[in-house]
């Protein structure tokens, strides 16, 4: 009959409008929520640079003893300390927000979940130094045509010792943030040698070969940083900023994030942190 209105329809439509429009407004807050989250994050990125102060030295060659007719046709050298040799930067310098004791107190970061490669290839770790996040997933690839056996020495995860054949990619979730750099070594090649660092959070920069770095998001707030050079043969105690002696604590210094970009500017290291106490 014309006129007539089915008051059933009615009903049910105001019933997914309501829902529709509640479910609008959940997603809206979680947008609010995750914007504010970021907003809180992003206050500050921090840069730097690290130089080698004096003649920088030679990376020194690898004597290939193993695969020799894949491994030999590559300019292998150790990786442990790369010096720029005009410049002086110092590359694979890995500077990171440290929460440990006596660290920072900062705010939980949810993981993004991702999945970080170490390639090897060319009988080598591309990247020499890896950072992930708790929760990411490590797939250790291999490029050459020859095996590796890839040895990760996990404290807090479980540990890892892989014979992976050419062209194979296993994973391995990373469940807990490790307390420091960990060394991936190659059981079968041992010239080869990376590092993997598990954070609880994302706050962390490795050195280019010019040896800078930054540190993107940083919270504003006063932070503890912790730099690891793989080379040092003791701790960064004593050290150069921008011309003047500087003391940090066990590799740490304190920086009172600002917004925006936050320059510390150049950390001069010498020969002195290079070289074994017993040779001094």
């Amino acid at each position: 009959m014309v006129g007539t209105v089915d008051l059933g329809f009615v009903l049910v439509t105001e019933r997914l409008c309501s829902a529709m429009r509640c479910l609008l407004w959940r997603f809206g807050m979680m947008l609010v929520a995750i914007v504010a989250w970021v907003g809180s994050s992003d206050a500050g990125d921090l840069t730097l640079r690290f130089l080698y102060e004096g003649e920088p030295p030679q990376p020194k060659l690898i004597e290939v003893k193993r695969d020799v007719a894949f491994c030999g046709q590559h300019d292998l050298v150790d990786e442990s300390l790369l010096v720029h040799p005009e410049t002086g930067g110092i590359k694979n310098v890995i500077v990171y927000v440290y929460t440990g004791r006596g660290g920072s107190d900062i705010d939980p970061v949810p993981p993004p979940g991702q999945t970080r490669t170490l390639n090897q290839k060319d009988c080598r770790y591309e990247p020499h130094i890896l950072v992930l996040q708790a929760g990411d997933t490590l797939q250790i690839t291999n490029s050459d045509p020859v095996g590796h056996n890839p040895n990760v020495s996990m404290l807090r995860n479980p540990p890892s010792g892989l014979l992976i054949p050419p062209s194979q990619s296993p994973r391995m979730k990373l469940d807990k943030a490790e307390p420091a750099p960990l060394p991936v070594v190659c059981n079968i090649h041992p010239w080869m040698k990376a590092y993997v660092v598990v954070l609880e959070h994302p706050y962390a920069g490795v050195s280019d070969e010019q040896g800078r770095l930054v540190i993107k998001n940083l919270p504003e707030e006063e932070l503890v940083f912790r730099v690891f050079v793989e080379a040092a043969k003791r701790s960064l105690d004593t050290v150069n900023v921008n011309g003047q002696p500087q003391q940090w604590t066990r590799n740490r210094f304190r920086y009172d994030i600002q917004p925006g970009n936050n320059d510390m500017g150049t950390v001069l290291l010498n020969a002195e942190h290079f070289r074994p106490r017993d040779e001094q």
